[in-house]
């Protein structure tokens, strides 16, 4: 069993890039789909206090209810929109990874590089073409 997990959504181009980058490295993450094994409380909240991020930044606008819920207003405390959340699995924004080296809110999907432990072992390129790692192995523009 690996010591990498992601939350995953399979529908998410980031998410899907994520775990390819992942799986690069010559790891199998254990895969959690939140939207059908959402994280209980004590998950979510374990999960943002290691990422180190305000609640609010780990909320997911695009594609989900947060307009409606009116999430965007100042006057919800963190446990609100951790509530909110549990309630509204989607509002979670994706992939959260999980690994030996810390955790992380994968967007761009090349955060995880600095979170996983073994380095790319193939050339690598985005489902949208855009390459992220070279032939051997080694990340292409940004650090």
């Amino acid at each position: 069993m690996s010591d990498i997990t992601i939350y995953h959504n399979p529908a998410c181009g980031t998410s899907r890039n994520v775990l390819a980058l992942i799986r690069n490295s010559g790891e199998e993450p254990t895969v959690i789909e939140y939207l059908k094994t959402p994280p209980d409380r004590a998950t979510l909240v374990g999960l943002i206090q290691a990422m180190g991020m305000p609640v609010r930044d780990v909320l997911r606008q695009k594609g989900t209810p947060y307009d409606e819920l009116g999430l965007g207003e100042p006057k919800w405390t963190d446990e609100q929109l951790i509530d909110f959340m549990l309630q509204h699995p989607i509002l979670i924004n994706r992939p959260i990874v999980v690994t030996p080296l810390g955790a992380r809110l994968c967007r761009p999907s090349e955060a995880v590089l600095d979170i996983l432990p073994q380095p790319q072992q193939a050339a690598f390129s985005k489902e949208d073409g855009e390459a992220v790692i070279d032939s051997k192995g080694n990340r292409i523009g940004k650090l």
